[in-house]
């Protein structure tokens, strides 16, 4: 039982600092929500314009041109590829764009870290929940459309709810990491879109996973027993992905075994990127 309370007191400790620095934290939020798209004409309707244009694309490539065959929602009945689609390309973006507004979030707050004593982990994290307004807002408007569509997605709006936050927790410990690396190693900032793209092709969005399993079998049945489908599992953003996909274009539970993922990796990405962080958080200043 010690054991377990360690493991949870280290888990909450990233959280409970951000806490103590929950002012700071909402004004530079604020900041940062204010400044993305500050002297443009659609202003914050750009929010939905980019994933709606990438939505746009990726429904005439794989939904005309190269032909993606997707299951109807079950139980919810929906059958359509671009909402299949978007319910799992909208978490991904955002992780996406959170991770690398974290990961740069300490170099382009130099002066500010070099002349201003505070706990420079609040802006890793404001820039990471900028980008989760963003992700409520077009989460609200596909489950209006998924609504139309004839999803019932309204009574999973509390789990929906719980799965961002746990997928903002899951970009915040990962970006800790990549804004320490950033400051020492400026290539990451320039490695990791690459890193994304390879990313983003390895998770299956633009697909489903039985596509994958399929893969496995036709290399078993040519001799090449590889474990293509565990190796699959082992990416945490397929487990994200899929929670999403299953809340709002199933309307089922999401399985046990995918929650229970998301949070155990959650949980280790949290305390390994707090601990990075404060490793190196006292030269940060120096190295800038």
């Amino acid at each position: 039982m010690s054991a377990i309370a360690g493991r949870l007191t280290r888990t909450a400790g990233p959280i409970a600092e951000l806490g103590r620095s929950r002012e700071l934290l909402l004004n530079l939020t604020l900041r940062e929500i204010r400044g993305k798209y500050k002297r443009t004409f659609f202003g914050h309707g750009w929010s939905l314009v980019n994933p709606l244009s990438l939505i746009l694309i990726y429904t005439i490539v794989f939904g005309q041109f190269l032909v993606v065959n997707i299951a109807p929602g079950d139980p919810s009945g929906v059958d359509s590829f671009a909402l299949f689609l978007t319910s799992a390309l909208l978490p991904w973006m955002f992780f996406a764009n959170a991770l690398q507004a974290g990961m740069g979030a300490i170099t382009s707050n130099a002066n500010l870290v070099q002349r201003v004593h505070f706990p420079r982990q609040v802006l890793v994290a404001a820039g990471v929940l900028s980008w989760t307004v963003s992700f409520a807002i077009e989460l609200a408007v596909l489950a209006v459309i998924l609504t139309i569509a004839g999803a019932s997605v309204w009574p999973w709006v509390p789990v929906i709810v719980l799965a961002m936050a746990l997928l903002t927790l899951f970009a915040y410990g990962f970006a800790l990491i990549l804004s320490v690396a950033n400051v020492y190693f400026r290539d990451t900032q320039h490695f990791i879109p690459i890193l994304l793209q390879l990313w983003f092709f390895l998770t299956p969005i633009v697909y489903p996973i039985s596509y994958v399993r399929d893969a496995a079998n036709r290399l078993a049945a040519e001799g090449w027993d590889l474990p293509i489908d565990f190796i699959y599992r082992l990416n945490p953003m397929q487990r994200f992905t899929d929670v999403f996909r299953d809340l709002m274009y199933d309307n089922h539970w999401p399985s046990l075994a995918d929650s229970l993922y998301c949070v155990g990796a959650t949980a280790v990405l949290l305390i390994v990127g707090y601990a990075v962080f404060k490793r190196f958080e006292p030269r940060l200043a120096e190295e800038l």
